[in-house]
């Protein structure tokens, strides 16, 4: 039976498919994040600097952003994805034999690179489909992306109780293989005109950054709230395992499927862009941050039903503000989509980086408390900039080709 096509010229099962890939891909990031406890002893890394388990692998995917998803403007996408979830699949590996800290965090690192998949499958769909629909379309896909996060730390948590957490990379593994398979023979061909080398590629990075400012305000305001979201569910297995919570292993597996609620935003703020209410939904997404981050630091003495309503809340506005800054990049010029996913990307991914590098240091300095109100000051700091821009009179001017092909004129 032929698959049923969309009006935007994408097919329900390609999008379900890319959504699965998505949510697979970037599972592989967070599958350590609930384990860190166990994984940090075994391989001799000290407490203090456990979350690093975490930060190197948000370190790589940044790398990747920058140095693999500029590909997608220069070759054919289905090879460049194949060959990345490749390189996913033998990280994935590395980490489950890895005996060493040096050894798996270099894993780590190499698995952060492999997961940049997600960053070139969107542009692709976005590309396929017409600009009216755009926002659900990317709304679809982040759902899986979501879903692919918020089920990795449940699943990890509960493959490791029964067969170690050296089986968890295994079993990414395997489906790194089978997914690159799958893709390599259902994806379509799919390249942009472009005849720019790779270094030339590189070096228009900065140009475009530079000269497209809904680029950087939406990277400012989803790196100040993927810093708060890394902080929070990086220390949150090591947070509800102690006192006053006192959590077994399964318990805080439960707490994190609860959280998966959260995704049911990503489509509905795709939806809600799309009906020009784009600006406002921003503005909810921000705040839902930083009640969310209120909410923790009230249930810092044992409540349950706060800590799960911040979490709840806390999903909801990261991804709806992520579907609404991606959306906003899919209405660029297409030549150069893939390198402006990238940037954008990268940028908030640094400040996950950063959350989930404060997040042990926070919680050793000062317990829950200091994490909570450190977290706080990340949406804050993204309302306030979103507040004055607001009211200011703004000239959106978004860059209508390639800087490589307007160099000199």
């Amino acid at each position: 039976m032929a698959a049923v096509t969309s009006a935007a010229g994408l097919s329900r099962w390609m999008l379900g498919l890319m959504a699965c890939a998505c949510g697979m891909s970037i599972a592989n990031i967070y599958y350590a994040q609930p384990l860190i406890g166990t994984i940090a002893p075994d391989i001799g890394l000290s407490p203090a600097l456990s979350s690093f388990i975490v930060t190197l692998a948000q370190v790589g995917y940044c790398a990747g952003l920058i140095l693999l998803v500029p590909l997608g403007d220069r070759f054919e996408s289905r090879r460049v994805i194949v060959g990345t979830l490749a390189l996913a699949c033998l990280a994935l590996v590395l980490a489950a034999q890895a005996g060493s800290v040096l050894g798996f965090l270099t894993a780590s690192l190499l698995i952060g690179i492999g997961s940049v998949v997600v960053q070139m499958i969107i542009p692709m769909a976005t590309h396929l489909s017409s600009p009216a629909l755009r926002g659900s379309v990317v709304g679809s896909i982040t759902s899986g992306l979501l879903a692919g996060i918020m089920l990795s730390r449940p699943m990890a948590g509960l493959i490791a109780s029964t067969f170690g957490w050296r089986a968890v990379f295994i079993a990414a593994a395997v489906g790194m293989f089978v997914l690159a398979i799958v893709l390599m023979r259902r994806l379509p061909a799919h390249r942009v005109s472009a005849s720019n080398s790779y270094f030339n590629l590189i070096g228009s990075l900065w140009p475009l950054l530079r000269d497209t400012p809904v680029l950087r305000r939406r990277a400012a305001y989803q790196a100040a709230l993927f810093a708060a979201y890394s902080l929070f569910w990086t220390s949150m297995p090591l947070v509800l395992s102690g006192a006053p919570f006192g959590m077994s292993h399964g318990e805080v597996t439960l707490f994190a499927l609860a959280a998966v609620t959260g995704t049911i935003a990503a489509p509905l703020a795709g939806r809600v862009a799309d009906a020009g209410k784009a600006q406002l939904a921003t503005g909810i997404a921000l705040s839902a941050a930083a009640i969310a981050c209120l909410f923790a630091w009230l249930a810092r003495d044992g409540s349950i039903p706060l800590m799960i309503a911040s979490a709840v809340l806390l999903d909801i506005g990261v991804w709806s503000c992520l579907v609404l800054g991606q959306r906003a990049i899919s209405l660029l010029e297409p030549a150069v989509r893939s390198r402006l996913n990238a940037l954008y990307t990268a940028i908030f991914f640094a400040g996950g980086a950063v959350g989930s590098a404060c997040a042990s240091i926070a919680l050793a300095a000062g317990g829950w408390q200091l994490s909570c109100l450190i977290a706080i000051t990340f949406p804050l700091s993204a309302l306030l900039l979103f507040t004055r821009e607001a009211r200011a009179v703004r000239v959106r001017v978004v860059p209508t080709s390639d800087p490589l092909l307007t160099k000199g004129k």
